[in-house]
């Protein structure tokens, strides 16, 4: 199979060696101000206005950059910066130093748990809670048109858009929205089957194995490019040998290598290693297939591991850090977001201050989708028009 896929500059601030850029905003041709006029319901009035005020972002060298390729999201459950390890996690090292490499990425604490944290990655919409209820954002989206969110403009292009977990199919009644969003979602008692669905918390690598190669194959086979979206699980909590089976599979691993860690930092760090053997997996199937250049993954938690902080106050966070913080103090959201293709050669650094809310629509214009980006609560990363004070 040969790859067409784009090389990517070294140097975010060079020309790309790819077609040269288009310039403009990323709009689409809505006329906000005339929906507003013509709106009598005054909440969507002010919406439209809003919208109107908003200065959308421009184009820039990185348009495009996948545009016709294929993309793989991943929701990391309970995932933090610290779980990176050059000996334990090599996959997640290697995903940490290739390709974009960010380096002030937060994923806030929105209030909603995963379902919050999932909700920000998957729709670049700040996840409010939302009467009557209060409903969480991603379950009352169930509801909506939603033709934003990223299986909406994949789709009509052609794109396979399959969504997968290994834990439960109408958890935070995830089938409801995921459904809704567009995608052909699959979960463990409902699509994929696992090789020990009875451990808790499941096997990533085992979702991973069941799920990666059908629509790797398509693509070889019958040129269909593919979205695939991931909301993982092993990194869930709680974290010890006896209340977390892929923790234990790791055990001897992590206690050999840091033999005084307390057992939450220790089992924290173990789960992790499933999750990377899931990335070493999909990475290689993907080399196999001759189309890592022709892939761009995307991986984020949906929130920091807050399950390492006891009812009692005892935070393990902390430990496993190295320095203390408390809830209040946004380095405990400091992050790491994933950005990783065969095509890009050599590392680009990324400075700008970004969140779990940047995800879709820089996607979106790495993709060249049509699209307009006075929709998203968050911005495209790369885009050079905004001022640090908006």
């Amino acid at each position: 199979y040969e790859s067409t896929a784009p090389t990517a500059p070294s140097d975010p601030t060079a020309a790309p060696t790819q077609d040269p850029r288009t310039t403009g905003p990323n709009v689409l041709d809505i006329d906000f101000e005339a929906l507003a006029a013509a709106e009598e319901n005054e909440t969507i009035q002010n919406m439209h206005q809003y919208f109107a005020s908003l200065t959308p972002s421009e184009k820039n060298q990185y348009t495009g950059m996948f545009q016709g390729k294929n993309l793989i999201l991943i929701t990391a459950e309970g995932f933090s910066t610290y779980a990176i390890d050059k000996e334990l996690t090599p996959t997640l090292y290697k995903l940490s130093q290739e390709g974009f490499v960010f380096n002030n990425f937060y994923q806030p604490d929105w209030t909603q748990s995963t379902c919050g944290g999932e909700f920000s990655v998957t729709t670049g919409v700040i996840p409010n809670w939302i009467s009557p209820g209060p409903q969480m954002a991603a379950p009352a989206s169930a509801d909506n048109a939603m033709p934003t969110v990223l299986p909406k403009l994949f789709a009509p292009l052609g794109y396979n858009v399959p969504a997968f977990h290994n834990h439960t199919y109408t958890y935070y009644k995830r089938n409801t929205y995921l459904e809704n969003f567009g995608y052909d979602f699959k979960a463990k008692d409902n699509g994929i089957t696992l090789e020990n669905p009875e451990l808790w918390p499941e096997s990533d690598l085992e979702m991973m194995q069941a799920t990666c190669r059908a629509y790797i194959d398509d693509y070889v086979n019958n040129g269909t490019p593919f979205h695939a979206y991931y909301m993982t699980v092993s990194g869930h909590g709680k974290y010890t040998w006896a209340d977390n089976a892929m923790s234990t599979k790791h055990r001897e691993e992590v206690q050999a290598k840091y033999p005084d860690m307390s057992e939450v930092c220790q089992a924290y760090l173990a789960c992790n290693m499933e999750l990377d053997q899931a990335l070493e997996h999909l990475i290689s199937q993907l080399e196999e297939a001759g189309i890592a250049d022709d892939t761009l993954i995307v991986m984020a938690a949906d929130h920091y591991p807050y399950l390492m902080v006891m009812e009692d106050g005892t935070d393990y966070y902390n430990e496993l850090r190295g320095f203390e913080d408390s809830e209040d103090d946004t380095s405990r959201y400091r992050n790491t977001l994933f950005m990783w293709s065969g095509a890009i050669k050599t590392p680009i650094q990324v400075d700008t201050p970004c969140s779990s809310i940047d995800i879709v629509p820089t996607i979106c214009n790495l993709f060249g989708l049509e699209y307009d980006s006075r929709l998203y609560s968050g911005r495209d990363i790369f885009a050079e028009n905004y001022e640090a004070d908006q």
